[in-house]
């Protein structure tokens, strides 16, 4: 992971700074909200994602830190509603949004990223960024549904199991190389190359984060926490 870190350090440090750009807010309660989010930041995977994807056939530009600004937008307003959803009073080891300021405004902040998100991709006319988003979006909804459908029994069938986990997880990380590979690729051919990729990487990330929970390893988080909820990971 280092490795790859290196190979886009200056790419993720300028990003840093665009995406702290566009999510500044004129509201003095929702700016303070923004700055929480950015301060407790996760590894910036998908992010990671789409600009390895797009330098594997040129120089990242502008449109390549708008997809990655878009993808990190949508991604961290799904965790808010998650968190509202599932009554989950932690993220990444600190409070969550709906635990310091309740789920009302929770809601609020993950509809503030979510139009951030969409007002970035019209104003620049990135319509293939936001259809190739939109589309993990959907798919992510779906999963989640699909879960709370399925899961609670915890003896789904392994077809059900990938289904999910492909919804759920993969078609972020799908989209986010998409997305990246679409800001330099021509080939419409090579960027699905990139989305399958995006998809097998990000199912097989989804079972060993899962494998884990069935696991006494000290991995510097909870475990067992699904098995006790009857459900599977997000």
């Amino acid at each position: 992971m280092q490795f790859s870190k290196n190979l886009i350090a200056t790419e993720l440090a300028t990003f840093e700074q665009k995406f702290a750009q566009s999510v500044k807010s004129q509201t003095p309660l929702l700016d303070r909200i923004m700055k929480y989010i950015i301060k407790r930041k996760g590894k910036q995977l998908r992010p990671m994602f789409v600009f390895l994807s797009a330098k594997l056939h040129g120089s990242v530009n502008e449109s390549t830190y708008r997809a990655a600004a878009l993808v990190e937008l949508l991604h961290t307003a799904t965790l808010v509603h998650d968190d509202v959803v599932d009554e989950s009073l932690e993220r990444r080891g600190f409070l969550s949004i709906n635990a310091l300021w309740k789920n009302k405004i929770a809601v609020l902040v993950g509809d503030y990223l979510l139009s951030k998100g969409l007002l970035l991709s019209t104003e620049a006319e990135d319509f293939k960024h936001l259809h190739i988003l939109s589309e993990a979006v959907k798919q992510m909804s779906e999963g989640e549904l699909l879960q709370i459908e399925k899961a609670r029994k915890l003896n789904l069938k392994e077809d059900i199991y990938f289904e999910i986990i492909r919804s759920k997880t993969a078609s972020l990380l799908s989209s986010a190389c998409a997305a990246g590979a679409s800001t330099t690729f021509k080939d419409p051919h090579l960027v699905n190359k990139l989305k399958t990729f995006g998809e097998k990487t990000g199912m097989a990330f989804q079972i060993k984060d899962d494998l884990f929970d069935y696991g006494t390893s000290n991995i510097g988080k909870p475990t067992g926490n699904d098995i006790k909820e009857k459900r599977k990971k997000r």
